[in-house]
């Protein structure tokens, strides 16, 4: 059951006061109160350890209950000490929380427990690292496919960024080991390197492949050498945002309506039709399936990936997909949702290394 607002910040609230250095202090003063006031009053009117925890406990809580035996002049004396530091430490205890709590609220720590506890929840997403043009590009297209992410990134202007277009963030560097498992590196099922530094997305990539060598590694590169590195880090896809764009130019100048219409498939616009690549897998529903039985359910196989890494372009009818495939395949909205909805193997996309 999803929890209130007014609930969540209650529960936060007393996980920030168990959790307060402050505490194991005030126990402490709390536990040598008892302590001396029940040895006082063992001392001072030879009371065993029952009768004298019991009047120590009931004067400090300044509860008023009768005294458990008559006192002399130096049992009540004794008494009157007690019961005085116990209202200062009562009060003093509720305007120490008081002064904890507002603090709490207003330094931020509350959201930042929060948001470690929703990464700590996080499985089979994505880690981004690097929150500039590219990566916030990156996270845009993230969110609107459905896929949960952390971005991770040292930069506090560009975490406040991050946090504020609503994405779960990681305060730190990423080449450091520590802050990839906080984003949940070893839970995740891809990771995507978009700092503007190449020789620091080598690194990342080292980590990340060291942390969790199943993952699926998409790494930005500035230059043609960047671009060998990150693959021989272990980059699964190597994207050079300056090398995209030139292409882009060159094909809006010789062929706009080609371009145009691969954006369209692409975009996330209300459209009547869309570009997917769909996994085949083993003993599923689309294993078997022709071709041409695709095309009477509105998906139109533009080409088929299969487990050597080559493409089929334009399938015959009486091509059957095989398990372990990827075919791209265009169609109406609802045509591909259908076939997204069927089960999948949930792994990786499959593919070469760039490089």
């Amino acid at each position: 059951m999803k929890r209130s607002r007014q609930e969540s910040w209650a529960l936060d609230a007393v996980i920030a006061l168990v959790e307060a250095p402050g505490l194991r202090v005030w126990l402490a003063i709390v536990g040598a109160a008892l302590a001396i006031g029940t040895a006082g009053y063992m001392l001072l009117e030879g009371w065993n350890l029952s009768d004298a925890l019991y009047m120590t406990v009931i004067s400090v809580t300044t509860a008023g209950f009768r005294e458990v035996r008559d006192l002399d002049d130096g049992g009540r004396l004794w008494t009157m000490l007690v019961t005085g530091f116990g209202v200062v430490l009562i009060f003093g205890s509720v305007g120490l929380v008081t002064e904890y709590l507002v603090i709490e609220a207003t330094s931020g720590r509350r959201v930042g427990r929060h948001m470690t506890r929703q990464v700590d929840a996080l499985r089979d997403h994505f880690v981004l690292c690097g929150y500039g043009r590219v990566g916030s590009t990156v996270a845009h297209e993230l969110a609107h496919d459905g896929e949960r992410f952390v971005v991770i990134d040292a930069n506090p202007a560009s975490l406040k960024r991050a946090r504020d277009d609503g994405y779960l963030v990681v305060e730190g560097d990423a080449t450091d080991d520590a802050t990839l498992r906080a984003g949940g590196i070893t839970r995740a099922k891809g990771l995507v390197a978009t700092i503007d530094s190449d020789a620091q997305n080598v690194y990342v990539i080292l980590s990340a492949r060291a942390l969790n060598p199943g993952l699926f590694v998409v790494g930005r590169a500035s230059t043609s050498a960047a671009e060998e590195k990150l693959a021989r880090a272990g980059a699964d896809r190597v994207v050079s945002p300056y090398t995209m764009a030139g292409r882009r130019l060159a094909g809006l100048a010789v062929r706009p309506r080609v371009v145009d219409f691969l954006d369209a498939a692409l975009s996330h616009g209300e459209l009547s039709f869309s570009l997917e690549e769909l996994h085949v897998r083993a003993g599923g529903p689309l294993e078997g399936v022709s071709v041409g039985r695709l095309r009477e359910r509105g998906l139109f196989v533009l080409a088929i990936l299969a487990a050597d890494d080559r493409y089929a372009a334009n399938p015959p009818d009486d091509r059957l997909l095989v398990g372990g495939e990827t075919f791209i395949a265009s169609g109406s909205a609802a045509a591909l949702a259908d076939a997204r909805a069927e089960p999948a193997n949930g792994g990786r996309p499959t593919g070469s290394r760039a490089g």
